[in-house]
């Protein structure tokens, strides 16, 4: 029998090496990252589990990186596509130059929409797959006043657009076969942002992370938090608070305070 064929972004390590590992057994692999060497190594590993794997090197930061693997997905023999590639940048937003904002809102936000497009016909003709976003908890922290939390305007930024994204799309994709899940972690304790992740007593493992975005799949989930015990209670929390906003919010006349 033929084998699923996954796509991973930003698979030269963290959690998109480890979303890979886990998927080696039962799917066959096309691994993206910047880093060639790396990316071949795990190949290596993974060809030695039985899994046939092909190697893209791109950076989804530039517009040529996200069309060299838009085109490889244009193929249409993607089953699952993880989009995980992503960076911090954290800073405040008068400290970043006008072209980095473009390089980290470019990959962190327009790429996964540009993979995801370009892998759903594919998937939608063949009545089948799953496209995957990582995104982080940090998606919802633009109320939070936490002198903890990193500068991160932009950063918040793209991920909530993440989540809307992904949300919308799987309701979107309703009924057609083809399903969209958005994983939300803590801190990760991996390389990612120069390793800080790794000093955290409370960081997660990059393994359980792409263990939990699988297992959120299975479930049927579109928003996946690995270390949320109560998620249905949050999510319903969620849900009900954007209502009230959406609801109470589109009448003809003006609230009292505007008045």
């Amino acid at each position: 029998m033929s084998r699923p064929l996954a796509l991973v972004t930003g698979a030269s390590s963290g959690i998109g090496a480890a979303f890979a590992r886990l998927l080696a057994p039962d799917h066959d692999l096309v691994l993206v990252a910047r880093r060639a060497d790396r990316l071949n190594r795990l190949a290596g590993e993974l060809r030695t589990a039985g899994a046939e794997t092909e190697v893209l090197a791109a950076d989804l930061s530039t517009y040529d990186g996200i069309a060299t693997v838009t085109t490889r997905l244009a193929a249409g023999d993607v089953r699952l596509l993880i989009s995980n590639a992503g960076a911090g940048g954290y800073a405040p937003l008068v400290d970043v130059a006008p072209d980095e904002v473009d390089r980290l809102l470019t990959l962190n936000a327009l790429a996964p929409v540009q993979l995801a497009r370009a892998a759903l016909p594919g998937m939608l003709a063949a009545g089948e797959g799953s496209v995957v976003t990582v995104a982080s908890l940090l998606a919802f922290s633009a109320g939070r006043d936490n002198p903890h939390m990193p500068r991160r305007t932009l950063y918040a930024a793209a991920k909530a657009t993440t989540v809307a994204f992904t949300r919308t799309l799987a309701g979107e994709l309703t009924g057609t076969g083809v399903r969209a899940l958005v994983v939300c972690p803590g801190i990760v304790a991996t390389e990612w942002n120069g390793g800080s992740g790794r000093t955290v007593p409370s960081a997660m493992s990059p393994e359980d992370v792409a263990a939990a975005g699988l297992a959120g799949l299975r479930l049927g989930e579109t928003v996946c938090v690995p270390g949320l015990e109560d998620q249905d209670v949050a999510l319903k929390a969620l849900l009900n608070g954007e209502a009230a906003l959406m609801d109470g919010g589109g009448r003809k006349d003006l609230a009292a305070r505007y008045r």
